[in-house]
């Protein structure tokens, strides 16, 4: 393979061989390690987010099975009396803005607990099953451990998917809420200019940035208007004490995510799967009856016309229709062969993996023909690592170990320029955000744990 570009981090690394990248990449979650948590990287990100540290836990599991459970115990160890589990769980690092006492959650989050005031995509239980998985197959203390976590913890994810259906999936719609672009995951995707378009910011205290500080070039990163909007909702959901009975009264910026709802779906059926097997099968019926309730409501989203799943504005009743990788909610829950097939063609025709313009054939965060793609910005067209690799494993959940191995045989491709890069640039596939991401190496260590070749 070609030397690594140096992108952002100043380094290069030449990395030739398989063997060679995964010890990169556990090097990577090594440095990240600050003993309590693997922060998500170096200076950018130096706290926990929920969603990473459920990936960097699966590629955790390939190193130490025991340091994997670590990291999901210190993030459930932060779940709210509620049962939410918060999108951002603070380390005694400085200089991360929003910091905690912007958020507002002293007093509303647990006692000791320093935290943000939202969730993020419900990914924990499909992680932990993964995990689970590769602890019992080693046998020994790998498993014992795997079993006497999910023992303990069980209780703790099952409150955390009653949250999620009482407090944002109880309309009926089969569809989660979010009151924030951050709760998807997907911050500044093109799914929300809509609904951010009509947030109007009131007055607030004046703000400083960090992430621009860090990413030099800004054209990566939400502009300053997008991040006036995304803390003037942190504003109104403190100004309410993160209350979840109040926040739609109150929150100007609400909408039914399809694709966090996809998640959901997939994570309650593995939830149940993990009652069953370690000793809470009363909780299973309720799990996969939520699972088929949110699995139905992903499906009726899809537009008969683009065959795209599709989020709702809550507030104007809006279809939300820009062609992003959240279209493809059903790959991960649906049961509906026929609507599989036809995104499964959308997904490998020319406006997605495709195009042959691509520098691997790996699917961008929003359609390579949309007219406002704009490949170098967050969410608004770059590929990222960790979707390629959570979409390939639901997959091969379904048995398609082919397209399994070709996604991860172009992954690993994508990846051998050695910088685990938070996203890249999808026609020159350059590393760009933050260097050193540890859910990026985390998947680079599931990739190579289990390369497709079965």
């Amino acid at each position: 393979m070609s030397q690594a570009p140096e992108g952002n981090s100043g380094d290069s690394y030449p990395i030739r061989t398989l063997e060679e990248l995964g010890s990169r990449a556990r090097d990577v979650l090594a440095a990240n390690d600050i003993g309590t948590m693997v922060t998500a990287a170096p200076n950018l990100y130096p706290h926990m987010w929920s969603w990473d540290a459920a990936f960097v836990a699966t590629g955790l599991s390939t190193v130490s099975v025991a340091r994997a459970l670590q990291e999901l115990d210190y993030l459930v160890a932060a779940q709210w009396k509620s049962g939410m589990i918060p999108h951002i769980v603070f380390s005694d690092v400085p200089g991360y803005f929003p910091d905690v006492d912007r958020w507002g959650t002293r007093g509303v989050a647990p006692e000791g607990v320093q935290s943000s005031g939202i969730c993020q995509p419900p990914v924990h239980a499909t992680m932990l099953r993964r995990i689970v998985e590769r602890a019992t197959a080693a046998g020994g203390e790998d498993a014992r451990l795997a079993e006497e976590f999910t023992r303990r913890t069980l209780p703790h994810w099952v409150d955390w998917h009653a949250w999620l259906r009482s407090a944002r999936g109880g309309d009926g719609s089969g569809l989660l809420t979010i009151y924030h672009g951050w709760e998807s995951g997907m911050d500044n995707s093109p799914r929300f200019d809509g609904p951010y378009s009509r947030v109007q910011p009131g007055d607030m205290e004046p703000f400083v940035r960090t992430d621009t500080l860090k990413v030099t070039d800004h054209s990566q990163r939400p502009s300053d208007e997008e991040y006036g909007r995304y803390l003037w909702l942190v504003q109104q959901m403190a100004d309410v004490g993160f209350d979840d009975a109040r926040l739609p009264a109150v929150m100007s910026f609400q909408v039914r995510d399809v694709f966090m709802s996809a998640i959901f779906a997939a994570a309650s059926e593995d939830l149940a799967v993990l009652a069953e097997q370690f000793g809470l099968p009363e909780e299973a019926p309720q799990l996969r009856q939520w699972a088929r309730e949110f699995r139905d409501g992903v499906d009726a989203t899809v537009d008969e016309e683009t065959g795209l799943a599709r989020d709702r504005d809550v507030l104007t009743g809006e279809w939300i229709g820009p062609p992003t990788i959240a279209g493809f909610a059903p790959l991960v829950s649906t049961a509906d062969q026929a609507l599989l097939d036809r995104q499964l063609e959308i997904f490998e025709g020319p406006d997605w993996t495709g195009d042959p313009r691509l520098a691997f054939p790996l699917p961008a965060s929003t359609s390579t023909t949309y007219e406002g793609l704009k490949p170098r910005q967050y969410w608004r067209g770059p590929v990222w690592p960790v979707m390629n690799w959570y979409l390939a494993h639901c997959l091969r959940r379904r048995g398609d170990r082919k397209r399994y191995h070709q996604l991860c045989e172009a992954s690993l491709a994508q990846l051998m320029e050695g910088h685990f890069g938070e996203y890249y640039e999808p026609f020159t596939g350059e590393p760009l955000g933050s260097m050193d991401q540890s859910w990026t190496a985390a998947v680079a260590l599931e990739w190579l744990a289990d390369p497709g070749n079965g």
